[in-house]
C-alpha cells in the first residue's frame, strides 16, 4: 500500500463518496488514491452488452486533440463486450497519456472475467470485460447492486508499475527541463514496451544538458524525495479547459480535458522539485526511480525529441543491450569494452574488401568482354556469316550478380573496333549456387540490332512464364524467380537465342 500522506484531499468539503451505489469520479479512484493496491472488491453499478462497431469515418479533425479524443472517446470495438461501472476500482483509465490498465473481475459464482481495458466516458471509468461465449445478455453476477472482486493480477501490476515509473519519471524530467535549462516540455507520449518514452522540446539538448539533466534527476532520485497528489473540488474556470495533450502546461489550473465533468483538480507533487496537474498513477517515491536520458538527436530539427527510460524498462533496456553485447563479442572473440574497435576494424576490412571484389569484377567483366569479341572475330574470319549469337551462364551467389553482367555488356561494346558492322546478340544469365522456388535468376541480352534484341525478350518471356522484364535500344534486362538449371532452362534459353538469329 502507500504511505499514509500519499493522497491528501485539501478541499475541506470534498469527500470519497461512500454510497455503493453511486461511482466514484475518475481522480478519487482507489487506483489514484493508492497505486500499489493490487485488488479490491466494490459494487456493480450498471452493465451493458455491447456489440463489435464499424469503425468510425476519418475526418477533418483538429490533431491538436488527438491524444485527448483517444482518452475518452468509446473505443472501436471488434468483438462483443460487457461494459462495467463500478462504485470503484483499482483499475486506471486511460488518461493524461498514460495507457489503461489490464486485470481480471471475479463474480459471485467464481467466473473470472479478463478487463482488457478501461476507459474515461466524461468522469466515469468503464471496464470492458471480454465475453467468453456467444450470450449476449448481462449475467445476473453482473447485475446493478451485486458485489465483484476486481484485481490487477501479476501482468496487471507489472504493467502498472511500467506505466507509473515511466510517467513519474516524465513529471521528473520535464520539471529539471524547465528549472535547469528554462526548457518547457511541449509534448511527451508512453510508448508501449519495452520500447523508451520521449518528450519534445523547443531545441534539442546538447551532450552537456543532456548529463546535467540525468545528473540531477539520479541525484535527486537518491535522495528519495516523496510524491504525493493533493486533490481540491473543481472551480467553475477549470471545466473544459482545452489544454491539448499531457506535459504541456505546468501551471495549477491546466491540463483538464473538456469532457471531464463531476471530478476533481488533482495535481502531483514531487518535493522540492514540481507541482502539475494529472489524473495518471505514480510512484509514492522516487527512491527506487533512475532515469536514463538517451544522448540527443543527431539532427536539429524541431520540436526536438528526446528518448528516456526508467523503472522496469529501463532495467529491460539494459538486460537486452548487455546480451546482445556479450552476443557480438562472442561472435568477435574479444571482451565487451573491445567490441567497438573491433566491429571498427571489421567494418574497415569489410570496405576494403568490397573495393577490392569490385576492382576484380571489373578486371573480370573487362576480360570477358574483351574474350567475346576475339571469339567473334573468330568466327568471321572462320568464314562464319549473318548474326553472331552467344549465351553463357554464370553461377554467382553475389547480389549485385546483374551489375556484372551489365559490365560485361559495356566491355564488349568497348573492346567493339570503331568500325565494326558485325550483327550479333548476347544473352547474359546469372544464378545462385544452391537454388529454391525463391532464388532469382538474372538475364542481360546486348546486340547490334534494337529490333532483334526487343523480339529475343519477347520471346524468352513467352518461354519462360517466370521472367518478367524489358528494355530499350540495344539493351533488355529481366529477372526469373525459381529454379534455372543450365541443362534444363539454360539449354531452352540458348535455343530462344538461336531461333531468331539472321545467320546463314
Amino acid at each position: 500500500m502507500a504511505p499514509a500522506g500519499y493522497h491528501r484531499i485539501v478541499s475541506p468539503t470534498l469527500k470519497v463518496p461512500s454510497d455503493t451505489s453511486v461511482t466514484i469520479p475518475v481522480g478519487l479512484l482507489t487506483c489514484q488514491r493508492d497505486p500499489l493496491l493490487r485488488e479490491l472488491s466494490t459494487n456493480v453499478i450498471s452493465t451493458a452488452f455491447v456489440k463489435p462497431s464499424p469503425p468510425p469515418a476519418s475526418g477533418g479533425g483538429k490533431k491538436g486533440h488527438a491524444k485527448q479524443a483517444k482518452a475518452s472517446a468509446p473505443p472501436t470495438l471488434t468483438q462483443p463486450y460487457l461494459q462495467v461501472i463500478l462504485h470503484d476500482t483499482v483499475l486506471f483509465p486511460e488518461g493524461g497519456g498514460q495507457p489503461h490498465d489490464i486485470g481480471l473481475l471475479a463474480t459471485e459464482d467464481n467466473h473470472v472475467w479478463d478487463v482488457e481495458f478501461v476507459k474515461r466516458h466524461g468522469g466515469v471509468a468503464v471496464h470492458y470485460l471480454k465475453v467468453k461465449d456467444d450470450s449476449e445478455g448481462v449475467p445476473d453476477t453482473l447485475a446493478a447492486g451485486k458485489q465483484v472482486h476486481l484485481a490487477l493480477g501479476e501482468a496487471g501490476f507489472q504493467r502498472r508499475l511500467d506505466h507509473m515509473s515511466m510517467h513519474t519519471a516524465q513529471h521528473l524530467l520535464s520539471a529539471l527541463l524547465e528549472s535547469e535549462l528554462s526548457l518547457p516540455t511541449l509534448g511527451w507520449s508512453l510508448s508501449a514496451w519495452p520500447s523508451a518514452a520521449y518528450v519534445d522540446l523547443p531545441r534539442p539538448l546538447t551532450v552537456a544538458e543532456t548529463a546535467q539533466v540525468q545528473n540531477k534527476a539520479n541525484e535527486v532520485a537518491f535522495e528519495g524525495r516523496s510524491v504525493h497528489i493533493e486533490v481540491q473540488e473543481l472551480k467553475d474556470g477549470e471545466k473544459g479547459i482545452d489544454s491539448g495533450e499531457a506535459g504541456s502546461a505546468r501551471e495549477l489550473g491546466r491540463g483538464l480535458p473538456k469532457d471531464y465533468t463531476g471530478g476533481v483538480h488533482r495535481v502531483v507533487v514531487i518535493d522540492g522539485i514540481d507541482r502539475n496537474p494529472c489524473c495518471g498513477t505514480h510512484l509514492p517515491s522516487l527512491a527506487s526511480l533512475q532515469l536514463y536520458l538517451f544522448p540527443p538527436p543527431p539532427t536539429s530539427s524541431v520540436p526536438a525529441r528526446h528518448y528516456f527510460l526508467a523503472g522496469p524498462r529501463l532495467l529491460s533496456h539494459l538486460g537486452t543491450t548487455q546480451a546482445q553485447i556479450s552476443r557480438v563479442s562472442g561472435l568477435l572473440s574479444c571482451g565487451s569494452s573491445e567490441a567497438p574497435d573491433r566491429i571498427a576494424l571489421v567494418l574497415d576490412e569489410s570496405k576494403k574488401r568490397e573495393k577490392r571484389v569490385d576492382e576484380i569484377e571489373r578486371e573480370l567483366a573487362d576480360h570477358i568482354g574483351r574474350r567475346l569479341v576475339e571469339e567473334m572475330a573468330q568466327w568471321r574470319n572462320e568464314g562464319g556469316d549473318g548474326e553472331w549469337t552467344k549465351y553463357i551462364g554464370r553461377t554467382d551467389d553475389s547480389p549485385t550478380a546483374l551489375t556484372l553482367l551489365q559490365a560485361i555488356t559495356f566491355a564488349f561494346t568497348a573492346h567493339l573496333p570503331s568500325d565494326s558492322t558485325h550483327q550479333y546478340t548476347l544473352l547474359l544469365t546469372s544464378s545462385p549456387s544452391s537454388q529454391t522456388t525463391t532464388s532469382t535468376t538474372v538475364c542481360m541480352l546486348l546486340g547490334s540490332d534494337d529490333k532483334r534484341v526487343k523480339e529475343t525478350g519477347d520471346a524468352l518471356k513467352k518461354q519462360f512464364s517466370t521472367l518478367k522484364g524489358g528494355g530499350r535500344g540495344a539493351r533488355w534486362s529481366g529477372k526469373s524467380v525459381g529454379v534455372w538449371l543450365a541443362d534444363r532452362e539454360g539449354k531452352a534459353a540458348s535455343l530462344v537465342l538461336t531461333q531468331g538469329s539472321t545467320s546463314a
